[in-house]
C-alpha cells in the first residue's frame, strides 16, 4: 500500500504538474488537430485611423492582413526565383513556389503551415545547394520568419514560444547531423525570430488586456445602471409607501374608532366599519409585500401563500359586505392549476369586481369560472349603476393590468360595455395537461 501512495505523491508534485501542463500546452497548440481549417478573418475597421477613412477605402482596408501575407509570399517567391536562376525548370519551380505557397497556407491552416515550413527546410536546402546558408536557404529563411510571425499572431502567445523552441531544436539537429560544410545561419534566424515573436506576443497581450478592460468597463457600466435603477425604484417605493400607507392607516384607525363615537350604533354599522378596517389592513399588507419586490431584486417573498381560486368565495363575500350583489358560478371539473394561473385568475376577478364597486355602485355582478379541457375561462359581467352613490373616477390602469396578466400567460381577453349599459370582462388562460399535472 505504501508504494502506490509514494508514486501518487510524486505524480502530484509541483514539478511534475508544471511539466505536464507544459507538454499539454504543446500538444494543444501544435499537435491537436493541426489540419484544422481556420481562415483569417477580415480586419476590424473601427480603429482610430480606419474610422476616418472614406467608406470605399475602409471597405478595402478590411483585407489588409491578407494583402500583407500575399505580399510576403510574393517576396519569398522572388528570392527563390532569383537564387535558383539557371537551375532545371522543375527544380526552380519547386524551389521558388513551395515556400511561397507555405506562406499563403497561413491564411487558412496556420499550424499546418508551421509544420510544413519546418519539414520542407532540409529538402529545399539539399535540393539546390544555393547560397552559403545552412540549414535555411535564403527563401526558406524568409518564409520561415514570415510563417512564425503570422502563426504567432493567429494563435496564443504560448504557441510562439513552442514554435521558437522547435525551430531551435531543428537547427541544433541539422547543425550536428545534417551539416554540409556551409556556414550556419541558425543564430541569425533564431535571433530575428525571437525579436519578431516577442513583438507579436507583446501586441497580443496588450490587445487581450484592452479587451479585458473594455469588458470590465462594460460590466461596471451595467452594474452602475442597475444600481441607479434600483435606487430609483427604492425612491418610488418609499414615496408610494409614504402616500398610500399613510392614508390607508388613517382609514383603518378611523374605521376602528368610528363605532365608539356613536351612541348605541346598529350592528350593521359596526360590521361595516369592521369590514372597512379589515380591508385597509389587508391592503397595507399587500402594499408592503409589493413594495418589497420593488425595493430590491433579491427580495424574498414572505411565506404567506398567494391567493388562489380556492379563496374566491372569501373575495366574493368581502365584496358583498361592501354592498355589491355578486353571484358566482363555477362550471367544469374543478382541478388544481399552476400557481401563476391561479394567482392571475384571482387578481383579474378581484380587479374586475373593484371596478364594479368604483364605476357601477349598486349594480349586480356575475362571476363565472369555467374549467375546460384546454384551460380556464373567466367572465365577470355587471349591469348599470343604481342608487344615489356616484361612481368614482379611476386611473385607467385596472384593465391594462388585467391584459398584461393574461398576455403573460399567452391568453386572450376582452373588456367592453354591454348593451344594457353595464360592462363585461372575459378572459381565457390556456393550460396544457402537462402543466396541470405538475
Amino acid at each position: 500500500m505504501t508504494q502506490p501512495q509514494t508514486h501518487d505523491a510524486k505524480s502530484r508534485s509541483p514539478e511534475f504538474r508544471l511539466a505536464q501542463g507544459a507538454l499539454g500546452g504543446l500538444r494543444e497548440d501544435l499537435f491537436h488537430n493541426p489540419f484544422a481549417y481556420r481562415p483569417l478573418l477580415p480586419m476590424a475597421v473601427d480603429g482610430r485611423l480606419t474610422r476616418r477613412l472614406p467608406e470605399r477605402i475602409r471597405t478595402g482596408a478590411r483585407w489588409t492582413p491578407h494583402a500583407v501575407v500575399a505580399a510576403g509570399a510574393l517576396f519569398v517567391f522572388l528570392i527563390g526565383a532569383t537564387v535558383a536562376e539557371g537551375s532545371p525548370p522543375p527544380v526552380m519551380a519547386v524551389y521558388a513556389f513551395a515556400p511561397a505557397l507555405i506562406v499563403l497556407l497561413t491564411l487558412v491552416r496556420p499550424v499546418l503551415a508551421f509544420w510544413a515550413s519546418l519539414a520542407s527546410t532540409p529538402f529545399l536546402g539539399f535540393m539546390g545547394s544555393h547560397g552559403d546558408g545552412w540549414p535555411w536557404a535564403p527563401n526558406s529563411f524568409a518564409a520561415h520568419l514570415l510563417v512564425l510571425t503570422v502563426v504567432a499572431a493567429r494563435t496564443r502567445p504560448r504557441a510562439a514560444g513552442w514554435m521558437w523552441l522547435l525551430t531551435a531544436g531543428y537547427a541544433i539537429f541539422a547543425e550536428f547531423f545534417l551539416t554540409r560544410g556551409y556556414g550556419t545561419d541558425a543564430p541569425q534566424l533564431l535571433f530575428i525570430a525571437a525579436l519578431a515573436l516577442l513583438v507579436v506576443t507583446v501586441l497580443q497581450v496588450r490587445r487581450e488586456a484592452e479587451q479585458t478592460v473594455t469588458a470590465q468597463q462594460t460590466v461596471t457600466a451595467q452594474e452602475r445602471s442597475r444600481r441607479t435603477l434600483l435606487e430609483e425604484r427604492t425612491t418610488i417605493a418609499r414615496e408610494l409607501h409614504d402616500v398610500v400607507a399613510h392614508h390607508m392607516s388613517v382609514v383603518a384607525i378611523q374605521a376602528e374608532a368610528a363605532p365608539y363615537r356613536v351612541e348605541n350604533p346598529p350592528p350593521e354599522l359596526e360590521q361595516a366599519f369592521v369590514t372597512i378596517r379589515e380591508n385597509a389592513v389587508a391592503a397595507l399588507t399587500e402594499l408592503r409585500r409589493v413594495l418589497g419586490v420593488v425595493r430590491a431584486e433579491d427580495y424574498e417573498a414572505p411565506d404567506a401563500p398567494q391567493p388562489t381560486l380556492a379563496d374566491l368565495e372569501r373575495l366574493v363575500a368581502n365584496v358583498r359586505e361592501a354592498g355589491l350583489d355578486v353571484t358566482k358560478t363555477v362550471t367544469g371539473a374543478v382541478r388544481e392549476l399552476p400557481q401563476g394561473v391561479e394567482l392571475s385568475a384571482y387578481r383579474i376577478i378581484q380587479e374586475a369586481l373593484s371596478n364594479v364597486l368604483r364605476h357601477a355602485p349598486g349594480a349586480e355582478a356575475k362571476v363565472e369560472v369555467s374549467y375546460v379541457l384546454g384551460g380556464l375561462g373567466l367572465r365577470i359581467v355587471n349591469g348599470p349603476a343604481r342608487g344615489l352613490v356616484k361612481a368614482s373616477p379611476g386611473a385607467g390602469h385596472g384593465i391594462t393590468g388585467m391584459r398584461e396578466r393574461v398576455t403573460m400567460l399567452n391568453g386572450e381577453m376582452t373588456a367592453e360595455p354591454t348593451e344594457d349599459g353595464g360592462y363585461e370582462v372575459t378572459a381565457f388562460i390556456p393550460v396544457t395537461r402537462e402543466e396541470s399535472e405538475q
